[in-house]
């Protein structure tokens, strides 16, 4: 009796200690995950490694300037199509050199003039249709935040938007008085509208995903508790991992951008619930044997830890492995979506237990009203005709005769294993053979936002009026005996409109760069090459390309830099990243496998069929990518987060499914026990799969077309993945083998199984 009353006292002190830690994780935690986009850092050149051509040539340009900008670009036009009037062109300018003088934000001292440098450019374009309005932030302060914890670039932009509006009447919507409309785009304005576009991962994409998730669950669960027990787990584990992440990005120990920021909430959401329905399941299974609700959460655990904390490891290994990458951005995923995952672990295995036994002996009343009660036993006592009754919890009915969807479909998979694997795997292959027509080699800037935003209209304005490669020219740094023979080369190729050598004024937006000799740095010059092409599109990019071919063969020494060359760079490091990351995902993956499962064969089947499922899901985005949404193309990386994250994840389910089904091959043989543990697994993990990949579609709500691709492919992948491949293709294989699947393990050995026995037709 005082063991018993001890145990009580500690499993309440314990529930209690998990309790108030976590609401003090929830409390800090809560306020850091707010705060993250105040750490972000979405510069696109920041995240290129230092033996990138581009990024040597702006190491090289910063010795020609005093001070490196980010260009603001005003670009207005008559609303009737009509020709610039001067009296537009006067009011323009009036306001152009007036803006700067502009009081900051309110809570902030001083004018826009503080963060601007150069004088301000208004140029009119040639066919006298456009006015052009150039702007100069000073890069450095450019990423500074202001008093109300807005980024200087996003509040320049809105400053100037609102101006527009308010002085000139002018929009890109209305033309007020002046019959003008205008729009601000170039670099900053492109900067501008994605943290606006991001901005909406804060928000709506976390309510997006907890209330799809939340209806998924309460029809899962048919219950008005327990959903919210589970939801409430997802959220503290997110606020634990935003307080790590927040001070880690703070600190400068990691970089944050905007999509990282996105995937690090779907994955802690979809990854807790996935925790949380095994654990639940296996819990609420326990109950039906056991009186106690803190018995059946001992059992719970000791059946679900190590499936679960296998599939958490494998995630994190899998995405750490992006650390090997050349890109920031990349390497910077790794770590993000690892303390994300890890959380989520924290959180299934701590906080869930609690709030699951918070009520003591009522804890079942969270199941309320199908809360499960173990069966008593009701037995004769022949001595004196009493009838007695008893929970015995050794006795386990076997779960593949029951009559519903997954006994019906696991006793199918028993009967026609080799025909349901072989049809499954032809089906997934035909779909993989369309992965060659996925076209990732890069969008133009205005193809990545999917609503209709100020940068990309102006963008396509400021093209038809103005040289479109003027404003962001390409740069070339060589020795100052070769400029002659680089000039004569680069003028050479296609897509080269003019060469320019730096004077210390730039030519930007077609004005002369002046008769002024070039400036000269350590010997070296710089050369402004103005592409036919916008800067920003892929055309720039191929010319570029050709660019650096053409001049190398002049000068070995000269580097060609600029935005295309850091898009192009960008490009060839995400390519090597395909290459080398990839096989040691497999690897790292497929040696957890092997300890888990103890079995060479199976951790091979199980790598060769998520490969053969991410293959065939790719292969159906891309039908789905270009005949039905008409997406441009993709960025070179989809391809790469796709396959860590759906090879992952997809691992995850299989795990879930092995290891139970190793439970019961111990038990019946392996035959048997893959029926067993598709019928005791089948309802749990499709949850769990659907689950995820509503978590991954509300990606979705995101406005570009990155997320957008990748939100498809992963919940694709992930339902692919639950419905076909875990629940047709293993089994059904795994089957087939019989024994061999757990080769070299005592498991592979004839009718021996542990301590049992087992007839030659079950294995």
């Amino acid at each position: 009796m005082l063991s018993n009353r001890r145990s009580t006292v500690l499993r309440a002190v314990l529930v209690g200690v998990a309790l108030v830690v976590w609401l003090g994780i929830g409390s800090v935690g809560g306020m850091a995950q707010g705060k993250l986009s105040q750490v972000q850092t979405n510069d696109a050149s920041a995240f290129l490694p230092s033996s990138a051509e581009s990024t040597r040539a702006a190491e090289e340009s910063k010795g020609f300037v005093d001070t490196e900008t980010l260009p603001a670009l005003v670009v207005l036009q008559p609303a009737d199509g009509s020709d610039v009037t001067p009296d537009q062109l006067a009011a323009v300018q009036e306001w152009a050199e007036a803006f700067p003088d502009e009081a900051l934000p309110p809570g902030n001292e001083g004018t826009w003039s503080d963060y601007l440098v150069g004088e301000v450019a208004v140029v009119p374009s040639q066919d006298g249709e456009a006015i052009l309005v150039a702007y100069s932030l000073d890069g450095a302060k450019s990423e500074e935040l202001l008093a109300d914890d807005e980024g200087v670039t996003d509040s320049f932009v809105l400053a100037l938007r609102e101006s527009l509006e308010s002085e000139l009447g002018a929009t890109a919507t209305s033309a007020g008085d002046l019959g003008l409309q205008a729009w601000v785009t170039g670099p900053a304005g492109f900067v501008a509208d994605l943290v606006t576009a991001f901005g909406g991962i804060d928000g709506v994409l976390l309510l997006v995903a907890l209330g799809a998730v939340l209806l998924i669950l309460v029809l899962v669960y048919r219950s008005p508790f327990l959903p919210f027990v589970v939801i409430l787990t997802a959220v503290f584990a997110l606020c634990l991992a935003g307080l790590v992440v927040y001070n880690l990005a703070a600190n400068g120990t990691l970089v944050l951008n905007g999509q990282s920021q996105g995937i690090l909430s779907i994955l802690v959401v979809g990854a807790s619930v996935d925790y949380a329905l095994l654990l639940v399941a296996r819990y609420r299974e326990e109950l039906a044997h056991v009186e106690h609700p803190a018995d059946a959460m001992k059992r719970a655990l000791r059946a679900c830890v190590e499936p679960i904390a296998a599939s958490a490891g494998t995630v994190i290994a899998g995405v750490l492995c992006l650390l090997l990458s050349d890109l920031g951005s990349n390497r910077s995923l790794g770590p993000v979506a690892a303390i994300g995952i890890a959380s989520a672990l924290l959180g299934a295995l701590t906080l869930l237990p609690a709030l699951l036994l918070v009520f003591g002996k009522r804890s079942r009343i969270l199941f309320w009203p199908r809360a499960p009660r173990p069966v008593p036993v009701v037995a004769h006592d022949p001595a004196d005709g009493t009838v007695h009754a008893h929970v015995d919890t050794t006795v386990e009915p076997d779960p593949a005769d029951g009559t519903g969807l997954w006994p019906r479909l696991a006793r199918f998979v028993g009967r026609k294993a080799r025909p349901v694997w072989i049809v499954t795997a032809l089906a997934l292959a035909v779909g993989a053979a369309f992965l060659p027509t996925l076209n990732a080699s890069g969008t133009n800037q205005v193809d990545i936002f999917l609503t209709d935003v100020d940068a990309v209209a102006g963008e396509e304005v400021l093209a038809e009026h103005f040289p479109a490669g003027s404003v962001q020219p390409a740069i070339l740094i060589v020795d100052e005996a070769d400029v002659d023979a680089v000039t004569t080369a680069a003028e050479g190729v296609d897509g080269v409109e003019s060469v320019t050598p730096y004077t210390g004024a730039p030519a930007g937006a077609g004005a002369p760069a002046g008769d002024a000799p070039p400036v000269v740095v350590d010997g070296r010059v710089r050369l402004d090459v103005v592409t036919t092409a916008s800067a920003d599109t892929q055309d720039a990019v191929a010319t570029v390309e050709d660019l650096r071919t053409a001049v190398t063969e002049v000068s070995p020494t000269a580097v060609v830099g600029g935005a295309a060359a850091e898009t192009l760079d960008t490009n060839l490091a995400s390519e090597r990243d395909l290459r080398v990351i990839v096989p040691v995902v497999l690897l790292v993956i497929g040696v957890i496998l092997m300890f888990l499962l103890r079995s060479v064969a199976a951790a091979a089947l199980l790598l060769a069929a998520n490969v053969l499922s991410f293959a065939a899901a790719l292969g159906v985005s891309a039908i789905v990518f270009n005949h039905v949404l008409g997406y441009a193309g993709a960025d070179p990386v989809v391809p790469l987060f796709a396959f860590v994250f759906l090879v992952a994840l997809g691992v995850d389910y299989s795990i879930f499914l092995m290891t139970r089904v190793r439970e019961e091959s111990l038990k019946v043989g392996t035959r048997a026990g893959v029926v067993r543990g598709l019928a005791v697994t089948g309802g749990v993990i499709t949850s769990a799969g659907v689950v995820l990949a509503t978590t991954f579609a509300a990606l979705g709500v995101i406005p570009l077309l990155f997320l957008a691709q990748i939100a498809f492919i992963v919940a694709f992948g992930v339902l692919l993945d639950t419905l076909v491949v875990r629940s047709l293709l293993v089994p059904a294989l795994v089957h087939d083998l019989g024994r061999r699947t757990w080769w070299p393990s005592a498991l592979s050995r004839p009718h021996e199984h542990g301590l049992h026995k087992v007839s030659p037709d079950l294995e």
